[in-house]
């Protein structure tokens, strides 16, 4: 089965495979904002790969997301697949799929943060191995409205042998009207909402003292910021929130409002948290302030669907207070370098989860709210 880089004109094809198994399909506007992506500008890297049928349309594919890092000095690349669609009638066009990723010339790192179960054995095969060691299968959550929980879990049971077809005779179930009118954010006095992600913004000196204090980080420069905030299939915009002290920001964290399926309840998923060195309480007091007015957003819990010993050891005790999810390595990576391996503390920023989540929907008559005012003027900085 021959693998190709995918094209835009595969993207029909492509949302064809993601509805098969009840993954939200790409706008036009979504697939031209992931090409957009400034480290996969960058590198000239293709979006994915698919595996074509004889009239050279899609009938497997893998996502793929290139990312900037810095390392001191030293920019470097890594990347994930995401969104790997394989019918059963292509049994074992994974491999062909996994090997297209982990081929990409000049990357420290390839790896997956969001595998499923069925997947995840298959990662070994590639010289992939669970990381971090000590969190590979590990996701947190608060739960915070224990009666859409329970809707869920009853749901769930319910539809259990429900296929992605039968989702237009299900309906999606356990949306409510704070998705749509959210109550006004409680912040601490130390925590501000954060709009301005333009070039000379305190964001910006945020982010050199962030990258200039850690040995290896994700890109989160206010140019990067500004493209992954701005994600038109979004249907809600992402909450961005600063602890500042001392007229300084000393953490930030960034969450979005997910529905992992029609039959689950909304989440609030905690994509990222980072601090300067010394800062534990501002992750925490982030964190913390996320669980306080996720009920108010209109989600049943607050996921970490993924962390790493560092982040794990900030959070502290709403760390041990939380529900352990996940149970099987859903974390798995490929890093050349070692002495880079143990420097990397990811968060879910560095995989998939902010490209590949699912939008809790708008309810009917509802107008879709994508950005906010203020982070659409600083994206034309």
């Amino acid at each position: 089965m021959a693998v190709r880089p995918m094209q835009p004109s595969d993207y029909e094809g492509v949302n064809r495979l993601y509805r098969s198994v009840g993954w939200p399909e790409r706008s036009i506007a979504g697939w031209r904002w992931l090409e957009e992506n400034p480290a996969r500008i960058e590198t000239g890297a293709p979006l994915g790969w698919v595996i074509a049928d004889e009239a050279d349309a899609p009938v497997a594919v893998v996502g793929n997301l290139v990312q900037r890092f810095q390392a001191g000095p030293r920019s470097l690349h890594g990347a994930t697949g995401f969104s790997i669609v394989v019918p059963p009638s292509r049994a074992g066009a994974s491999r062909s799929l996994i090997r297209a990723v982990l081929k990409q010339p000049g990357l420290f790192a390839a790896y997956t943060f969001n595998a499923n179960p069925k997947a995840a054995p298959l990662y070994k095969h590639f010289g992939l191995r669970p990381y971090p060691d000590e969190t590979h299968a590990l996701k947190l959550s608060w739960r915070v409205d224990w009666v859409a929980s329970l809707r869920g879990r009853l749901l769930r049971g319910l539809y259990a042998r429900a296929r992605a077809e039968d989702a237009h005779r299900i309906g999606e179930r356990l949306l409510n009207r704070r998705l749509d009118a959210p109550r006004p954010l409680r912040l601490p006095v130390t925590v501000q909402e954060l709009s301005d992600l333009s070039d000379r913004s305190p964001y910006a000196a945020y982010w050199r003292a962030l990258s200039a204090a850690t040995p290896l980080l994700a890109d989160r420069s206010p140019e990067t910021m500004r493209w992954r905030v701005s994600d038109p299939d979004q249907t809600r915009a992402p909450i961005l929130l600063a602890c500042v002290r001392e007229g300084a920001i000393r953490g930030v964290a960034m969450a979005m409002i997910a529905k992992t399926s029609i039959l689950e309840p909304p989440s609030l998923d905690v994509i990222d948290v980072t601090t300067l060195p010394g800062e534990d309480e501002a992750a925490r007091l982030l964190v913390r302030t996320l669980i306080d007015n996720a009920r108010g957003l209109g989600a049943a819990k607050v996921r970490l669907p993924m962390t790493s010993p560092g982040l794990l050891a900030q959070l502290g005790p709403l760390a041990s207070r939380a529900r352990k999810e996940g149970g099987w390595g859903h974390c798995h990576a490929r890093i050349l370098d070692e002495t880079l391996a143990a420097q990397w503390s990811p968060t879910p920023f560095d995989g998939d989860f902010s490209i590949c989540s699912r939008p809790a929907p708008l309810r009917p008559g509802r107008a879709a709210r994508r950005a906010s005012p203020a982070v659409g003027r600083v994206a034309k900085a």
